[in-house]
């Protein structure tokens, strides 16, 4: 009896072993030791704590940081920001809330800030090594014009829906995706432009939580809406070859960032399975969430997709409350899409209720919370 008693004692001293160990590497081999141990710190929170998170413009980049101090006494872990593009065209403000390189921050003024797409990509890269070394934790991402068009186009050339502009028809796809066509060439140098900044994260030991291609599944960009295997799943694993085979790019995490599925008319965003490249192309799936849509089904269904993977939630249009770690307890962070940090209701900007429950919250992550040493993230 002590025998059997001893052999099921350590079969569930296993079992947890095994549960709380981090169950994936990152998915690219050759992954520096900072991506690695970012990934491995990310694994050892999860359940357990969720990072805060938020979206900042390159024209401004202390406006929103420095709001959530002002509402909250603290920052946010986990610092993010857009390679975007120079929005060109008589419409211009109309794209002003995602931050192009070329017009002032959301929330101001619209006016052109005379900056190159060079001059602010480099800002960007800059203040993210700064931020980097204050022990926060970086999440890129790139609002990209149609390749044909670089880094410099009228915002419809992204948002196609809302312009009446068709995505692109099967042939155009197709020679997106063919190496060597011309529109892969012209796909290929517009990726060369942002990898040039990415090798300098590189070097300065920088590891970065990488999605591209955000709301892949959703109706609005030109990326997206592409279901199945030769869709949108065939150009990411184009592009995760492409930065991590030809430009030799190993601190990048790969974040698969799809919008939380919806069907409302002009607004729809698709099931998560039918724009999943697989679990050997992803090391995060994220959701954004807008609308308070805080479906329990956004977050479990993204963790039957990636099998044990971490999720996060990408964008939100507002802080969740505290009440959704108990119910999606698997969110490793949240990031609040920019001025989306306000409550528009208060009349003091930095002012907001939500803000302060969820950062003072026990199982939240906040920057404070948060060190680097020797290139290793920990708690405090």
């Amino acid at each position: 009896m002590k025998n059997k008693l001893f052999s099921i004692a350590a079969i569930l001293t296993l079992f947890a072993f095994f549960c709380s160990a981090q169950p994936y590497a990152p998915v690219n081999k050759n992954a520096t030791p900072e991506a690695k141990q970012l990934l491995s710190f990310l694994y050892s929170v999860r359940g357990k704590y969720t990072i805060t998170g938020q979206h900042n413009f390159v024209s401004d980049f202390p406006k929103y940081d420095e709001t959530v101090h002002a509402m909250t006494g603290t920052y946010s872990a986990l610092w993010g920001a857009d390679f975007s593009f120079s929005a060109q065209g008589d419409n211009a403000r109309k794209f002003q809330h995602c931050g192009p390189l070329n017009l002032s921050v959301p929330m101001d003024s619209c006016y052109d800030n005379g900056k190159t797409v060079a001059e602010q990509r480099q800002l960007l890269v800059n203040e993210a090594i700064k931020q980097h070394a204050k022990g926060r934790i970086i999440t890129l991402m790139w609002h990209s014009c149609y390749p044909t068009n670089g880094d410099e186009c009228n915002g419809d050339d992204i948002w196609r829906l809302s312009a009446g502009i068709e995505r692109p028809n099967a042939a155009e796809w197709k020679e997106l995706t063919t190496d060597g066509t011309p529109l892969n060439k012209a796909w290929k140098k517009q990726w060369d432009g942002v990898a040039f900044y990415l090798k300098q994260l590189q070097d300065a030991k920088v590891p970065v939580l990488w999605r591209p291609y955000h709301e892949m599944n959703g109706e609005w960009f030109w990326w997206g809406y592409q279901p199945g295997e030769n869709g949108f799943k065939k150009l990411w694993i184009m592009a995760y070859n492409y930065l991590t085979n030809h430009h030799k790019l190993n601190n990048l995490l790969w974040v698969w960032n799809t919008n939380a599925p919806r069907d409302i008319v002009g607004d729809v965003a698709g099931p998560y399975a039918d724009y999943f490249p697989g679990v050997d192309y992803v090391d995060v799936l994220t959701a954004d969430v807008y609308r308070n849509d805080w479906r329990q089904s956004h977050h479990d269904q993204l963790m039957e997709l990636g099998k044990g993977k971490l999720i996060g939630l990408g964008e939100v249009g507002n802080v969740p409350e505290p009440a959704l770690y108990e119910t999606q307890p698997n969110w490793s962070w949240f990031m609040v899409w920019g001025y989306c940090i306000y409550d528009f209701r208060s009349r003091d900007r930095n002012v907001n209720p939500a803000a302060k429950a969820i950062y003072d919250n026990p199982k939240s992550i906040t920057a404070d919370k948060i060190e680097l040493s020797n290139n290793a993230y920990q708690l405090k």
